[in-house]
């Protein structure tokens, strides 16, 4: 009678035993298709987040690099969509109109999560100032006019010009007053454009300095530097660095 007993029970943990290794098995089948289906979900749970909850929409606009432009006037020509999903904002749209603005070289526009759309600005460098009928503009090395003066800086001089002459040669004309040394260019007043290679130069002094293009010009501003130290020469030649003339 006890051996039948101990047969049984023997038998029963034998059964229970392979029921478990069953259940392991199809455990271990099924294990990939959970991991799958909670992957899917997870996936589903994030785009939902991401580009259709309110939980990561535009609440703010940040500007850097800004000095002579206003952090408002950025973000208002930005046109940011406050409550549009961060990661459905058209960042190229953004970056082309602040780049409009012509006293805006280039802009870099980036999200910040959870919530804010960065502007970053590079303003354009003005190194003349140009009236070409509209009042008193900045002119950078490219020629590109921008901002408005009531009266002339003292640091940036005064590029005269006809109305009819091209952005080339004010950008000519702006490469040239770059190209000279502080000391230098601290004496131009006026700076007269007639056309790309007729650029010249007038200084406090009254002495005027004839330029030509700007090609060679740190060779020129090099010959010049010299001979602005005979006191009693009045014009300056130096179209051909390598052939100056004075008068």
């Amino acid at each position: 009678m006890t051996e039948d007993l101990s047969t049984e029970e023997t038998v029963a943990l034998s059964a229970q035993a392979f029921r478990k290794r069953q259940r392991r098995q199809r455990l271990r089948r099924l294990r990939p298709f959970l991991y799958a289906g909670l992957a899917v979900v997870l996936v589903a749970t994030g785009i939902w987040l991401v580009l259709f909850s309110s939980v990561l929409t535009v609440r703010a606009v940040s500007v850097s690099g800004t000095t002579t432009l206003s952090e408002q006037r950025i973000e208002q020509v930005a046109r940011a969509p406050l409550g549009r999903q961060l990661a459905r904002v058209d960042l190229a749209a953004i970056q082309a109109r602040v780049e409009a603005l012509p006293a805006v070289r280039s802009a870099s526009v980036s999200r910040s999560w959870p919530h804010t759309i960065h502007v970053e600005v590079t303003e354009r460098t003005p190194l003349a100032v140009v009236n070409r009928g509209s009042g008193l503009q900045a002119v950078d090395a490219d020629g590109v006019l921008f901002g408005r003066y009531k009266s002339q800086p003292p640091n940036l001089p005064l590029v005269r010009t006809d109305p009819g002459v091209r952005a080339e040669a004010l950008a000519e004309a702006a490469r040239v007053v770059r190209s000279l040394r502080d000391d230098i260019a601290a004496q131009v007043r006026y700076v007269d454009v007639k056309s790309i290679d007729k650029i010249e130069l007038s200084l406090g002094d009254g002495r005027k300095v004839l330029w030509g293009s700007a090609e060679q010009s740190s060779a020129k501003a090099e010959v010049l530097a010299v001979l602005l130290q005979q006191k009693k020469v009045r014009e300056i030649d130096v179209s051909v660095p390598g052939r100056p003339t004075t008068r």
